[in-house]
């Protein structure tokens, strides 16, 4: 079997990994257009924050440990074409700028994503960076040396991990974003209120429900213009989203309109030859049953890993995922899963919610924190589908284990009664899940 993998970050580490090992006979050659692999980027704001200290950590693979188990390693080759109709690659060598071709019995398309760039007058300037690669990280620390103002725009998770990572570098810190508030794909108004005002009495400046019209600048960008004001900066980070990056495929294999590669449960296109994963695809979203576009390095690894055991015949199928994610910023540890509120109304569901305040601990400990839980469910049949936390302490697990009540259909009161341990150091006779399920019931 000669398997030909596209990209190589996150799903296409995992697949090929996953294949060499299971298929140790197969013949493997990757095609990737950057010099390293297996790059963690949600650990850029780290980086830059001098959290981390040595960036060779936030690599897990390398091309050197892929080739020790037998796979060629094509680095810094650019996919140009792909018939899938003849299995067939075109390729150039970007150092040599070489052009040539390879065939394949499998595809395995891991091609991931890329920051969306809009076409804003003045955004060619220097100094307008993006956060996506290893390269791009560098370059936000070394031209952050010499900046004194520094305005991000998008208020996701990449733009408000880098917000908090300049403000503690000293910088003077602007985040900018179209919606009215941050984080609000992840979180319901209820708990990023609580982060804007930690950013606000930390002098960070948020500049909400406003969309950039120019940069402005000579050579390098010196000011940020709005819809509704202006902001001097002598550095900008756009993080306004990904697209999925399947030109490649385009016409070839079916996808969402926004590109997004459509897979079956054993991570194959509409073509069976081609297999994808990643931030290329779109995933099963358990709360809706649906397709969406949640590009996260989770999926990503999951997906890539069934691309190894199902590349020769189907074994294991894809349970779907709930988007979960977690995120700390400043004294705040929060995680979300599935459906928010506003996210649940807005795809015409009939919802209902339970927002409870409870301590971590028993009060008789010398010391507790708040946490605030919210749980979303389904009216008619009480079906959990969605769950968000915040506290000082750090109780984010949780939010796995109502991942796990929303991959099994699990109910609201059914959490009132989910067995937990208890112990003093680290929750109360009743866990704050049961107390939320308890408390639905009433």
């Amino acid at each position: 079997m000669k398997v030909a993998v596209v990209g190589c970050t996150h799903a296409g580490t995992a697949a090929v990994t996953n294949i060499a090992r299971r298929y140790p006979e197969a013949s493997i050659t990757v095609y990737e257009r950057n010099d390293n692999v297996s790059f963690l980027s949600c650990g850029i704001a780290l980086y830059v924050g001098g959290v981390v200290k040595d960036p060779q950590g936030l690599f897990y693979s390398s091309p050197e440990k892929l080739e020790e188990m037998g796979v060629t390693m094509k680095m810094k080759h650019e996919v140009l074409q792909i018939d899938s109709k003849n299995n067939r690659i075109h390729i150039k060598n970007i150092k040599t700028n070489e052009v040539f071709e390879d065939d394949y019995d499998k595809l395995v398309m891991a091609t991931g994503s890329w920051p969306i760039v809009p076409p804003i007058e003045g955004i060619q300037l220097h100094n307008i960076l993006l956060s996506k690669n290893y390269t791009q990280a560098n370059t936000i620390i070394e031209k952050a040396k010499d900046a004194k103002r520094v305005t991000v725009i998008g208020a996701g998770y990449i733009g408000v991990e880098l917000v908090e990572a300049f403000r503690k570098y000293g910088k003077e810190v602007t985040l900018i974003d179209g919606e009215d508030r941050i984080l609000s794909k992840y979180l319901d108004p209820e708990f990023t209120n609580v982060i804007e005002e930690d950013f606000r009495e930390r002098g960070i400046k948020l500049a909400l429900n406003e969309t950039v019209t120019r940069f402005e600048g000579e050579e390098s960008v010196s000011k940020v213009v709005t819809t509704k004001g202006e902001y001097e900066t002598d550095l900008v980070i756009l993080s306004v989203g990904f697209r999925p990056n399947t030109d490649l495929l385009k016409g070839q294999v079916d996808m969402m309109p926004n590109g997004a590669i459509v897979v079956d449960e054993y991570m194959r296109t509409s073509q069976h030859t081609i297999f994808a994963a990643g931030d290329s695809c779109a995933i099963r979203y358990n709360p809706t049953g649906e397709n969406a576009y949640i590009p996260l390095a989770t999926n990503a690894v999951r997906m890539g890993t069934l691309v190894g055991h199902n590349i020769m015949e189907p074994t294991i199928r894809y349970m779907g995922t709930q988007g979960t994610s977690g995120l700390h910023l400043f004294d705040y540890s929060m995680a979300s899963t599935g459906l928010t509120e506003k996210a649940a109304l807005r795809a015409g569901k009939n919802v209902k919610t339970i927002t409870i305040k409870e301590n971590n601990r028993p009060e008789f400990m010398p010391d507790y924190e708040v946490i605030t839980l919210k749980v979303v469910y389904e009216e008619e049949n009480r079906r959990i589908l969605g769950a968000q936390v915040i506290s000082k302490a750090d109780v984010t697990q949780s939010i796995n284990t109502l991942s796990v009540c929303i991959q099994n259909s699990m109910t609201v009161d059914e959490l009132g009664y989910i067995d937990f341990f208890f112990q003093p150091h680290f929750n109360k006779p009743w866990n704050f899940l049961n107390q939320a399920g308890l408390q639905a019931a009433l």
